[in-house]
């Protein structure tokens, strides 16, 4: 099963803003975008290997599959 991760909880993650409502703010204001296209939907699902850029910053999407862990 391929894992996701909800663009507005990713960038909460990721430190790009601080509560749910900022994220909300600057996806409906067209700030982000999602693999080169400007992303509106805070619910838009990511995957791994999707880029988020915020301004200057590119971030990407990665997997925290287990089974990646228990192979190191």
């Amino acid at each position: 099963m391929e894992e996701t991760i909800k663009l507005d909880q990713f960038l909460k993650l990721a430190q790009i803003v601080h509560s749910g409502g900022e994220a909300k703010q600057l996806i409906r204001a067209g700030f982000i975008m999602v693999n080169g296209q400007v992303e509106t939907r805070r619910g838009r699902k990511l995957r791994p290997g999707d880029v988020v850029t915020f301004e200057e910053e590119e971030l990407i999407v990665e997997s925290t599959d287990d089974e990646q862990d228990d192979e190191q």
